[in-house]
C-alpha cells in the first residue's frame, strides 16, 4: 500500500491522525447518504415503473377513442374542431431537496382555472361523444404525465448523485483511509527507531563515562 510522502515527525503524526479520524467519519457519514440515496431511489424508481403503466393505459384508450372520432368525423371537421384551444396552460417549476438532491416540482398552471368546459375548444352540436371521451381522457392524463416527467428527471438527479458519492465513498476506503493508516504506521516505526537509537546512544555514553570514572 501507498504511504504520502511526509516527513517522520511527532508533529505530522498528529496531523495525519486528525486527518485519519476526519476521513473516517466523512465515510461513514457519505455510506449513509449513499444507503439513503439507494433507498429514495428504489422507491422512485418503483413509482416511475407504475406511473409509466398507467400512463401509457390511458393514452391507449384515449387513442382508441380518437380513431372511433376520426371513424365518425370527416378529418376537416376534426382538425377544425381541435384547430384553436381555449385552455393556456404553463408549467410552473420549483425545487425540493432530496438528501442534498435538487429535484425539480412540476405544477400545472390554468389560465381558466375552475371551467372544466374550457378543454372543449369547439360546440358539441357537430362533433362526437368520442371525441369529448378523446379530449376528456387526454385531460386527465396530463396531471399524470407531467408526474412521469418529474419522477423520471428526479430519478436522474439521485442516479448522478448516487454515483458521485459512491466514487467518493470508493477513494476513502480503498486510497485515502489506507494510504493514511500506511503512513501513520510507518511514522510510528520511524520514531520508534529513532527512540531506540537515542536511548543505545544514551546507554553507550553512560557506559563510556562509567568506564573513565
Amino acid at each position: 500500500m501507498a504511504k504520502l510522502n511526509v516527513k517522520p515527525t511527532r508533529m505530522e503524526l498528529t496531523k495525519l491522525k486528525v486527518r485519519l479520524n476526519t476521513a473516517t467519519s466523512g465515510h461513514k457519514l457519505l455510506k449513509d447518504k449513499q444507503d439513503e440515496l439507494m433507498r429514495v431511489f428504489i422507491d422512485m424508481i418503483r413509482r416511475n415503473k407504475t406511473l409509466r403503466a398507467e400512463v401509457e393505459k390511458d393514452l391507449q384508450e384515449s387513442f382508441k377513442d380518437f380513431l372511433l372520432a376520426s371513424a365518425v368525423m370527416s378529418p376537416a371537421l376534426l382538425e377544425q374542431a381541435v384547430a384553436y384551444p381555449k385552455e393556456n396552460i404553463s408549467v410552473e417549476i420549483s425545487k425540493k431537496n432530496i438528501m442534498s438532491v435538487n429535484v425539480p416540482v412540476m405544477n400545472f398552471i390554468r389560465k381558466l382555472e375552475g371551467d372544466e368546459g374550457s378543454i372543449y375548444p369547439y360546440g358539441f352540436v357537430q362533433t362526437s361523444s368520442e371525441l369529448d371521451d378523446a379530449i376528456s381522457e387526454l385531460y386527465g392524463i396530463m396531471p399524470k404525465l407531467l408526474e412521469l416527467a418529474e419522477v423520471e428527471k428526479s430519478c436522474q438527479l439521485m442516479a448522478d448523485e448516487i454515483e458521485k458519492t459512491r466514487r467518493t465513498v470508493n477513494a476513502l476506503e480503498y486510497r485515502t483511509i489506507p494510504e493514511l493508516e500506511e503512513t501513520i504506521k510507518f511514522i510510528r516505526m520511524k520514531l520508534d527507531e529513532n527512540e531506540r537509537s537515542t536511548i543505545t546512544r544514551l546507554m553507550k555514553v553512560k557506559d563510556i563515562i562509567s568506564k573513565k570514572a
